[in-house]
């Protein structure tokens, strides 16, 4: 009897992204940015493109958000928010330079269709700090999220929210040294988290993905997986060969201008889930 391989279901995914008409780097709120580099904007708007591509490849529906002048880190979307179940929570930045983002982005989840869009007291810069893991939100802090959000997170969407650490500047936001691969499985980089979070993902993710210091330091882990696809910068080699190991398929793309402000594909993608007794598909853009 032939035995087929397992082939992991890759699931329709609707994400909201902008477009880097602005992209500069002009100030450094990270260890990535360095205002004395210069910036390609042609090239970064090139990258961006193959990356809205690609999602539309995969067979997923992309929506944009315009871009506004003055705000050159507004193409990392994902930091705009997060949507749960049809559940939106605006974002509210910590640097002032993107505090003008969150009442763009909430404006566009309003007129996408999405009834309410909550807001924290405390601060919270979206799916850069809160990954949706299946029923449980993994939530980031240590550098830009407040870890007092997190409990709002939770009452606010009803989903378990589980708190972690960050330890290392270079991984400012969750999503630069974690990725949510399908609703169980994760790859991550153990060193970017204090001792204490170490452990709870050993302990809830035995099977995760270790990413090597160097695919990390590419932002390899700055990725976006529809459960069977995963979207990762092109220079994440060794852990685009762990993935397909596990029989994901990596997809690699090329965004190193955009990394120069310390993003890669997750960050330029927010994830708009759907109701689970309705549907955002048919919501217009």
């Amino acid at each position: 009897m032939t035995v087929l391989p397992f082939v992991r279901p890759a699931r329709p995914r609707r994400y909201l992204l902008c477009p880097p008409e602005h992209f500069d780097v002009t100030y450094a709120i990270n260890p990535w940015m360095d205002p004395a580099v210069p910036v390609d904007r042609a090239r970064a708007i090139a990258q961006w493109h193959g990356l809205r591509e690609t999602y539309l490849r995969l067979g997923h529906d992309v929506v944009t958000i315009d871009a506004a002048v003055g705000l050159p880190d507004m193409v990392f979307a994902a930091n705009g928010g997060v949507v749960v179940d049809g559940v939106a929570i605006g974002a509210s930045f910590v640097h002032p330079e993107r505090m003008p983002e969150a009442d763009l982005y909430r404006d566009h989840l309003l007129a996408a269709g999405i009834p309410v869009v909550h807001t924290t007291t405390h601060t919270n810069e979206g799916e850069g700090d809160l990954l949706v893991a299946g029923d449980v939100i993994l939530a980031g802090t240590g550098f830009r999220t407040d870890r007092r959000s997190h409990a709002e997170v939770a009452r606010l969407t009803g989903h378990e929210v589980v708190t972690l650490l960050l330890v290392d500047p270079r991984y400012y936001h969750l999503d630069t040294a974690l990725t949510v691969l399908d609703d169980h499985t994760i790859a991550y980089l153990p060193e970017a988290f204090d001792r204490d979070s170490r452990r709870v993902l050993q302990d809830r993710y035995p099977d995760a993905i270790i990413s090597s210091a160097e695919d990390a330091a590419v932002l390899g882990l700055n990725a976006v997986s529809d459960g069977r696809h995963v979207v990762l910068p092109t220079e994440a080699e060794g852990l685009a060969a762990a993935l397909a190991g596990r029989g994901f398929v990596p997809v690699p793309v090329e965004l190193s201008e955009l990394r120069k402000s310390g993003g890669g594909p997750k960050c330029c993608t927010l994830e708009l889930r759907p109701a689970r007794t309705g549907s955002l598909q048919e919501v217009p853009a």
